[in-house]
C-alpha cells in the first residue's frame, strides 16, 4: 500500500507501539531513547473488585468502548501508566491494550485476584501455592505478554501487612516471583520485569524490600529475586510537606536500592476532596533521584471514595473535583523535565541475602524457598496447555460516544483518543481559569495536548501532502 510505503519511507508511523521499557538498576529505561521513566498513572479497576467477573466475560480491559473513553480523559491529565488488578486470562484484551498503546500509556498488570484459588493465602500461603494456581498467572503471562506496553507483572499486592503475615508469606511470594519470571523467560519475547507492591506499614516495609531485592547467594542473576519493589502510600493528607508526611523517610529507606521504587498507590482522601498537593514531591528533585513515580488511586469512584470519575450504569461518566484538581497538579509540572531524568552512572548491587537484612523480630529471614508445587516445572518447560495470546491490532475508531461532562455540569464535545507518534506524550494543560465552557466545549477537554517532538511529528504530519502528490502524478492506493 502505498500509504504504508510512504510512512515507511519516512521512518515514521501514524501510531507507534510504544517502547518496551527495561529495567537498568534502579531505574526504568527507554531504550530507544535512553532517558529513565517516570511513571504517571492511575490504578484503574472499574467496579472495584466486583468489576472482574469470570462468570460473565467482564473485566477492566475487556471492552473497548469502555477503554476508549477513559484513555481520552486519562491523556487529559498526562497519565502514561495504569495499573490494572484483578483480569481474567481467558478474555481477548486487544482492543484496550491497543488503545491504551496508541494513548501513550504503559499497563502494570496484577497476576492475582481475590477469587478463591487465584492468589496466595498470606496466613497459610502453603495451602495455596499449587499447580492450578500457578497455571492460572501463567495465563496472565501469556495473555499480555506480547503488548509492547506490558510495563511488568506484581507477583502480589499486599499479601504482607504485618508482622504476623510477614512470618510464613515471604518465600511464597518469593517463589512465585521466580516461577513467574522462569516462565517469562523460556516463552516471553522479551524480558518482563516482576515485583511486589507492598502495604506502606513501617514495621515490615524495610523487611520486605530487603526480603524481596537481595540475592541469594550474592547471585545478581538470582530468578527469584524481585526486578522492581512498589508500595501503596496514603502517608500525605491534605496540605502536607515533604518531612510531615514522612516522604524524607521513605526516600532515606530506599536510597540503596538495587531496584526501580515507585509508588504503587497514592492519593490519601482525609480531607476530601483531595488536594494532590504530594505530585510536586513525588516529581520534584527530592525524589526522582531515587523514585520512579506514582500511581494515583483510583479512577472510578467506589464506596471506598478515592475516584477521580463517576461511572453510570448506562457508560456515561461524571468527572469528579479531584480529576480537575489533579490535571491542575501535573499541569504545574514540566513534564519534559519529568521524563528527562538521567540514567544514573551505576547503581547500588542488590544485597546477599542473609539474615542480618532482616530487623524485625518476628519477620522471616529464612531465604530456602518452597520448590515448585507438582507439575509446575512441566509447565514451566513445555508452556500452558489453555492459552489465550493477545496482540496489538489496529483501531480505526477512536471517538467517545459517551456522555461525559464536567465538574460544572457542562457536557465535554469532540472527545477523542488522541494517538500519540513514536516519543510523544501526554501533557495536561492547567484548568484554573474554568473548567469547561457554557456549551460544554473546551479545548483542553476535546483535544489533550501532546508534547512537541520535532521530525517524526513533521513526518507524520507530511503524510497526508505526500498521498495528495502520489494521487496527482497517477499512483493509487492499493
Amino acid at each position: 500500500m502505498l500509504f504504508h510505503a510512504a510512512l515507511a519511507a519516512l521512518g515514521a508511523t501514524a501510531v507507534a507501539a510504544l517502547t518496551s521499557l527495561e529495567v537498568h538498576g534502579s531505574q526504568f529505561i527507554n531504550p530507544k531513547t535512553g532517558d529513565a521513566f517516570q511513571i504517571i498513572g492511575v490504578a484503574y479497576q472499574i467496579g472495584g473488585s466486583s468489576g472482574y467477573d469470570p462468570s460473565h466475560g467482564k473485566d477492566p480491559l475487556s471492552n473497548g468502548d469502555i477503554c476508549r473513553r477513559d484513555a481520552a480523559l486519562l491523556q487529559m491529565l498526562g497519565i502514561n501508566t495504569i495499573r490494572v488488578y484483578n483480569l481474567d486470562p481467558n478474555l481477548n484484551h486487544d482492543e484496550c491494550a491497543s488503545i491504551f498503546n496508541a494513548a501513550g500509556m504503559y499497563m502494570m498488570i496484577d497476576v492475582n485476584s481475590p477469587l478463591v484459588g487465584e492468589s496466595l493465602n498470606s496466613l497459610e500461603p502453603w495451602t495455596s501455592y499449587y499447580e492450578a494456581y500457578v497455571n492460572r498467572t501463567f495465563a496472565v503471562v501469556e495473555n499480555f505478554m506480547n503488548y509492547p506496553n506490558l510495563l511488568g507483572f506484581f507477583s502480589g499486592n499486599e499479601v504482607i501487612d504485618a508482622v504476623k503475615t510477614g512470618a510464613q508469606a515471604p518465600p511464597y511470594i518469593r517463589a512465585v516471583t521466580r516461577d513467574l519470571k522462569n516462565y517469562i523467560k523460556k516463552h516471553a519475547p522479551r524480558e518482563i520485569p516482576v515485583g511486589y507492591s507492598a502495604a506502606d506499614v513501617r514495621s515490615v516495609l524495610e523487611d520486605s524490600w530487603n526480603y524481596f531485592q537481595c540475592a541469594i547467594d550474592g547471585d545478581d542473576n538470582d530468578m527469584s529475586r524481585a526486578d522492581l519493589f512498589a508500595l501503596n502510600s496514603y502517608s500525605w493528607c491534605g496540605n502536607s510537606n515533604f518531612h510531615e508526611s514522612s516522604y524524607d523517610q521513605l526516600v532515606a529507606l530506599f536510597q540503596t536500592t538495587s531496584v526501580p521504587v515507585f509508588y504503587s498507590e497514592f492519593g490519601c482522601n482525609t480531607p476530601s476532596p483531595r488536594v494532590f498537593t504530594e505530585i510536586g514531591s513525588i516529581y520534584g528533585p527530592q525524589m526522582t533521584p531515587v523514585f520512579s513515580g506514582g500511581v494515583v488511586y483510583e479512577w472510578s469512584q467506589e464506596d471506598n471514595n478515592y475516584g477521580l470519575v463517576k461511572v453510570d450504569s448506562d457508560g456515561s461518566v461524571n468527572l469528579l473535583s479531584d480529576f480537575r484538581t489533579l490535571q491542575n497538579q501535573y499541569a504545574k509540572l514540566d513534564f519534559s523535565a519529568v521524563q528527562g531524568v538521567k540514567v544514573k552512572a551505576s547503581s547500588p548491587k542488590p544485597p546477599k541475602c542473609s539474615e542480618s537484612l532482616i530487623k524485625e523480630a518476628g519477620f522471616n529471614n529464612n531465604f530456602t524457598l518452597p520448590v515448585p508445587p507438582p507439575g509446575v516445572q512441566k509447565l514451566i518447560d513445555n508452556g500452558i496447555g489453555k492459552k489465550l495470546n493477545g496482540k496489538i491490532i489496529d483501531v480505526s475508531d477512536w471517538k467517545v460516544s459517551q456522555t461525559v461532562m464536567d465538574v460544572n455540569g457542562s457536557k465535554l464535545s469532540n472527545l477523542a483518543v488522541k494517538p500519540l507518534s513514536d516519543g510523544q506524550y501526554n501533557n495536561p494543560s492547567s484548568t484554573d481559569g474554568g473548567s469547561g465552557s457554557p456549551s460544554g466545549s473546551t479545548s483542553d477537554n476535546a483535544s489533550p495536548r501532546l508534547a512537541p517532538l520535532g521530525s517524526v511529528s513533521a513526518a507524520v504530519f507530511a503524510i497526508p501532502a505526500i498521498i495528495a502528490t502520489s494521487f496527482a502524478i497517477g499512483f493509487t492506493l492499493v
